[in-house]
């Protein structure tokens, strides 16, 4: 029933993550109703991202400076190092103001099903940071979920023989779903009451 370019559009639309077919129609019916103006800003913000956004060379965080706002931030407790799976998992710990120490990003979480081991994940960056840093706590704030946790073992096994007190967030998050979902009085309790590995 529809035209083909409207079609073509709600096709793409569908390929975000979270957007089902209904939704999709919604966003192109509101592309469609909305200024030139208003769609020329959207597309000049996505392209923008596209060209000037890259991850930093110290924590693996998305960026448009190097090294990020955090990294090169001299306030921030150089020696606690909060390792997440994903940038949006930083964003959601940084949404509590509980944590003022520093972040390694993995870039995604061990899962044997989707192909994704240790080796195409940020984990030599990790063991050479440590190496290179005084840090005394590494937190392991990783989703809980199947993923998340085969990803907390592998670290932990990694991690334990350099010495350095490991904990993890504790378990106020609810088991199965991704961090940036949780609210900040969750994570903020979440990190008040993380435990040694």
């Amino acid at each position: 029933m529809y035209a083909e370019t409207f079609k073509k559009l709600i096709e793409e639309l569908k390929q975000l993550p979270g957007i089902g077919p209904k939704s999709a129609q919604r966003l192109a019916f509101y592309i469609l109703q909305s200024s030139g103006k208003d769609i020329g800003q959207l597309v000049e913000a996505i392209k923008a991202a596209k060209e000037k956004l890259k991850h930093c060379s110290v924590c693996f965080n998305i960026t448009d400076i190097d090294p990020c706002k955090i990294c090169a931030d001299e306030s921030r407790d150089t020696s606690q190092l909060c390792v997440v799976g994903e940038p949006k998992d930083l964003m959601a710990i940084e949404r509590s103001r509980e944590y003022n120490g520093k972040y390694h990003v993995l870039g995604g979480l061990i899962s044997p099903l989707d192909g994704v081991g240790p080796d195409n994940l940020r984990m030599k960056e990790l063991i050479q940071r440590l190496n290179k840093g005084s840090h005394k706590e590494i937190i392991l704030a990783i989703s809980a979920t199947t993923e998340g946790e085969a990803t907390n073992i592998y670290l932990s096994r990694l991690l334990k023989p350099l010495g350095i007190k490991l904990t993890r967030l504790a378990y106020g998050l609810p088991i199965g779903a991704d961090m940036d979902y949780a609210d900040e009085a969750t994570l903020s309790k979440a990190l008040e009451g993380r435990r040694e590995l």
